[in-house]
């Protein structure tokens, strides 16, 4: 285990031998439409379109297995963190060492953060990129083929879906329907995992996780449910927000991803997702809610209202809500995001006395987490875009499903948008992006957002979150959304 933090390095080294020396000038990585050129009139196999690629391409193997070394580590950040713990608390027990850090322990507590870790795995892809392609491969990689609109937008609207009016706002609209239920913390608990997903095809999907998780922190996590009921309610916010922002075009990075490419307006995202998506939230979460009643009777009965929106001034609200309107209507140009962004933290400056203090922690976290499942990403297309080529309408929604668990949801329909088959096939279009938004609450790179509501939430789990527990808790309602795309 002392050594377990030196993979990813020993593995960049191991293959770096000659990392800066010039290689061959191409593209990375190589395009579809080249491996569809040589594949061209050959009546072959799935097996065979795979070694084929890997023939043409080898660094195609050597990246994608970086890439699933970096999800075997996710599920062994658990473990880390504790392991951390433990050699903190062995150094700290030696008298001379009272009051000072372990060093090898905050190494270990880095390699356990989840958020860190396909950044960490991007040193050996890098290094391999060098060694493969030379330096200019790594930089016409990451300067021509690497989009980080995503990441820095979901850094900003983090932030601001963060700050006191947001969350003062939604907790008063949020408490309205609480109130039925006398503000007990089940009542708040439907009302945060019911809505506050939905709200998401409005505010973006980053946005509605935030909300979603700090008012679940504030309203339900505070009073220490039990371990169950804490994984049960972090999945089915996972699965909820993932879902909740089909009911329009513009709000879920999946959909956001296809939407203009596959012509998809907002009368039919509601009609053919929308109604779908409401009815998966409400049946799964109320499902829960029976089946765990006994959790919640275990919890103190503590009365919690809702928030006083009078606190602040409607202008300073208003502003606020202007600044993420902003936000999202410039999503795909990251120098206007940007920029607003400067000239939001200028008035939250100025209006600091109706602010709270201002972290950028957890949205830089989310946002690392995100580029680097992305710089990854990347060099996935090769297996990816053959599988779902491969399945017809009903497998490809499951194995859409599937595949999500192991990347970003949005990845595997933008991948879907540059096969061919998916142009003019509406019914394969609608399958693969219905199993995307539906497998997107199974882990937490599943969904771009999920990094957020684990960032937020994560203090209140025994340390770190763990994946397995995640994907179990989250097989249920996942499966509830399944059926209600598939058999309504």
């Amino acid at each position: 285990m002392k050594r377990l933090f030196l993979i990813p390095i020993i593995f960049a080294f191991a293959i770096t031998g000659t990392a800066f020396c010039s290689g061959a000038t191409i593209s990375l990585p190589l395009s579809l439409s080249s491996y569809e050129a040589m594949e061209f009139g050959k009546d072959l196999s799935l097996a065979q379109v795979l070694l084929g690629r890997v023939s043409a391409s080898p660094f195609n193997l050597v990246a994608t297995v970086i890439f699933f070394l970096a999800i075997i580590h996710t599920f062994f950040t658990g473990k880390i963190s504790k392991y951390a713990q433990q050699l903190q608390q062995n150094f700290s027990a030696k008298l001379e060492n009272r009051g000072k850090v372990c060093f090898f322990s905050e190494i270990c507590h880095l390699f356990g953060e989840t958020e860190i870790v396909f950044g960490l795995w991007c040193v050996p892809l890098i290094a391999a990129i060098a060694h493969n392609f030379g330096w200019a491969g790594v930089t016409s990689y990451f300067n021509d083929s690497v989009n980080f609109a995503e990441p820095i937008f979901v850094i900003v609207i983090m932030s601001m879906a963060s700050t006191r009016p947001i969350i003062v706002l939604a907790e008063s609209a949020l408490g309205r329907i609480a109130r039925i239920g006398n503000y007990s913390p089940s009542a708040w608990w439907l009302a945060i995992l019911i809505l506050s997903p939905l709200m998401g095809s409005l505010i973006t999907e980053p946005a509605a996780m935030t909300i979603g998780a700090m008012l679940l922190a504030k309203k339900f996590y505070h009073l220490s449910p039990s371990n169950t009921l804490k994984y049960a309610t972090l999945a089915l916010l996972f699965v909820n927000v993932s879902v909740g922002g089909t009911l329009t075009h513009f709000a879920a990075p999946p959909v956001l991803m296809v939407a203009r490419k596959w012509s998809l307006g907002l009368g039919e995202m509601f009609l053919q997702f929308g109604i779908r998506a409401c009815l998966g939230i409400i049946l799964s979460t109320v499902l829960y809610f029976l089946l765990l009643r006994k959790e919640f009777k275990k919890m103190p009965s503590e009365r919690l209202a809702g928030g006083n929106s009078g606190e602040i001034p409607p202008r300073v609200t208003l502003a606020h809500i202007a600044f993420m309107a902003w936000t999202v209507s410039v999503f795909r140009t990251p120098a206007l995001v940007m920029g607003g962004y400067l000239f939001w933290l200028g008035f939250t400056q100025a209006t600091r006395h109706y602010q709270v203090e201002f972290s950028i922690k957890n949205p830089l976290l989310v946002g690392f987490f995100l580029a680097g499942l992305i710089i990854h990403g990347g060099f996935q297309a090769w297996w990816l875009s053959p599988i779902l080529s491969a399945l017809g309408e009903r497998s490809l929604f499951f194995g859409a499903t599937i595949l999500t668990a192991f990347n970003d949801n949005a990845a595997i329909t933008y991948l879907a948008s540059l096969v061919p088959v998916f142009a003019a096939n509406r019914a394969l279009q609608k399958a693969v992006l219905a199993g995307a938004v539906t497998g997107g609450g199974l882990t937490v790179i599943a969904n771009a957002p999920n990094p957020a509501g684990q960032s937020i939430l994560a203090e209140y789990f025994s340390g770190a979150i763990s994946p397995i527990k995640l994907f179990l808790g989250a097989i249920l309602p996942t499966i509830i959304v399944a059926m209600c795309f598939t058999l309504f």
